[in-house]
């Protein structure tokens, strides 16, 4: 498993995601409501929407190119019988520095 620094946390609002290229990997990371912090694939596997945009919960996230909803703990499709989306762990170090963990 490899690790890598993403930035800051402050960089991105709760209840918001970005996306960050990680080892040629498109990664969102969403930071809840409750500050903490959930990382998934980027990109909607329905049409390529971008889940970093998308709206948030506690629970899921909605594609918003057609609403598509992954589960934000496990990734996967809850609106219909479809793939899913890779979940990464990601913590935050007492800096304030987003850790995500890649596996090969």
């Amino acid at each position: 498993m490899t690790e890598h620094v993403l930035g800051a946390v402050d960089e991105i609002p709760q209840g918001e995601g970005r996306a960050y290229a990680v080892d040629g990997r498109q990664v969102a990371v969403f930071r809840l409501r409750d500050g903490s912090l959930r990382a998934l694939d980027a990109v909607c596997p329905h049409l390529g929407g971008p889940l970093a945009d998308a709206l948030i919960d506690d629970a899921k996230v909605v594609c918003p190119l057609h609403n598509r909803t992954y589960s934000l703990h496990d990734g996967t499709e809850l609106s219909v019988d479809g793939p899913g989306v890779r979940v990464y762990p990601v913590h935050t170090d007492a800096d304030g520095t987003i850790h995500l963990q890649l596996t090969p």
